[in-house]
């Protein structure tokens, strides 16, 4: 597809819908270069503007005026997705979505909540807490990533294991379509056998069939206590093997999270945390049990001490206090962080049941001696979702850019061999495109690219994304 530069006379129709304060141009160099990446690797993709409407009305007016003259529009939240999903590589408007930042309405009675696309996953947490719900998905990146980049890459988090992803919990979206027409996709309810299904398939659908304005939640009650354990082990893939025997043995932790060595050493130092390992602990799993009943918890707690006794394991930490249990958790959620900190580095978001995830890590390493890379790996072990972080160090340019790939390509191939897929949470945009065959067949990508035609048949919505 062939798209249009903006002109001046765009940028004044834009003005006229948003106002003057609420777009930014490339002269404002400053103000424009966060939105030229996101948390993909160090990809820089540059718009011609970037719009920040507040409502679905404005989006709707953008959103006719760039299909009538073939002008691309990429979607972007918080700007913290890890595939590229948000990066305007062909240039035209960047749609940000953070003035629409309202938390609309908490249902208690129905336990419910209708937000806009731009609140922050944690604030909306903390507010639904407040009065005893519970809202569960939580990526690492929640203090920071917005709910409708949440909806648009279906995101996980830790507590997926037991409470399930993002899109488990969405009732109902308003949606603006790529030809300016505004509709909601189903019903606030339960239950709903009417017709398609359009909510879910606007879930995963990262940012290519219409921009999410409002989204209609369903909520849980708080489960208010907690106990926290990280668990040392001398062989990985023994914790990798110990993932399946936990669920076995009838057990469901709210959090089960998998990081090797390097992993808990590397965000320490990031954080300013001393961590100090004996020599032999190669992996730990951090486990979370909630509930309601501590004398419950503790139970359960005795039945992951059986269950891991049969592995080769050090002692196990349980966190005494609230500020212990933060520092795991920071500990957990700042290994990205510390990657991205030490080194150059591309992240792959493998997922496999999780049984199989012995065979995915020995298989991950074993590639990784042949191709000579480095991986550090960490993870929602209980949902079979591993993060491979694959290090530069001191691979030289040609072998990252040229050869590397091919590794990846054996990665994924090994997850499907194993009943898994390519991503888990983070989605395909940009940065999978290339390995999208791997996973899906032609007459699944034919559906897909059917899906597209008919939602943007001018194809100017987050084009160069997923299949294109």
């Amino acid at each position: 597809m062939k798209f249009n530069s903006l002109t001046p006379e765009a940028i004044a129709s834009f003005a006229a819908i948003v106002g003057e304060e609420n777009i930014i141009l490339p002269t404002a160099t400053e103000a424009m270069l966060r939105y030229t990446h996101d948390e993909t690797e160090d990809l820089r993709y540059a718009p011609e503007v970037v719009l920040k409407p507040a409502n679905a009305t404005e989006i709707s007016l953008i959103m006719q005026y760039c299909n009538k003259n073939l002008i691309p529009v990429t979607p972007r939240g918080a700007g913290t997705g890890l595939s590229g999903g948000a990066l305007a590589v062909h240039q035209g408007v960047i749609l940000s979505t953070e003035r629409l930042n309202k938390i609309v309405t908490i249902d208690e009675r129905n336990l419910q909540a209708i937000v806009e696309p731009g609140v922050i996953t944690q604030v909306f947490q903390e507010a639904v807490i407040a009065k005893g719900l519970y809202y569960p998905p939580d990526p690492s990146s929640r203090g920071s990533c917005f709910l409708g980049g949440n909806l648009s890459e279906s995101s996980g988090g830790p507590r997926a294991v037991k409470y399930g992803v993002t899109k488990d919990y969405v009732l109902n979206v308003e949606v603006v379509l790529p030809t300016g027409e505004i509709t909601w996709t189903g019903a606030n309810v339960l239950k709903n056998a009417t017709g398609y299904n359009l909510t879910q398939l606007m879930i995963g659908s990262e940012g290519t069939l219409g921009v999410i304005t409002k989204i209609v939640f369903r909520l849980i009650p708080y489960p208010p206590q907690n106990i926290v354990m990280l668990v040392p082990f001398r062989n990985e893939e023994q914790a990798c093997e110990a993932v399946s025997k936990l669920f076995m043995a009838g057990i469901v932790p709210s959090a089960l999270e998998f990081m090797e060595r390097e992993a808990i050493e590397w965000s320490g130092r990031y954080l300013g945390i001393e961590v100090n390992l004996p020599s032999d602990i190669q992996a730990h799993l951090l486990i979370e049990l909630d509930g309601t009943d501590m004398d419950q918890l503790f139970k359960e707690a005795e039945q992951v001490y059986t269950v891991l006794e049969q592995f080769d394991i050090d002692e196990i930490l349980v966190a005494d206090t609230e500020k212990q249990k933060d520092e795991l958790w920071r500990l957990r959620r700042n290994v990205a962080h510390a990657v991205k900190s030490n080194s150059v580095y591309k992240e792959e978001d493998t997922v496999v049941p999780r049984a199989e995830l012995p065979k995915l890590l020995h298989g991950v390493k074993e590639i990784g001696a042949r191709y000579n890379f480095k991986s550090v790996c960490y993870g929602h072990a209980g949902d079979g979702n591993l993060h491979v972080n694959i290090i530069k160090a001191d691979m030289s340019d040609h072998d990252w850019q040229h050869r590397l790939p091919e590794g990846i390509k054996e990665i994924f191939r090994l997850c499907v061999e194993l009943g898994g897929t390519i991503s888990g949470e983070h989605g395909i945009g940009l940065v999978q495109r290339p390995y999208i065959t791997i996973a899906l067949n032609e007459v699944q990508l034919r559906l897909m690219r059917g899906i597209k035609q008919l939602f943007d048949p001018n194809g100017i919505l987050n084009p160069g994304k997923i299949f294109e």
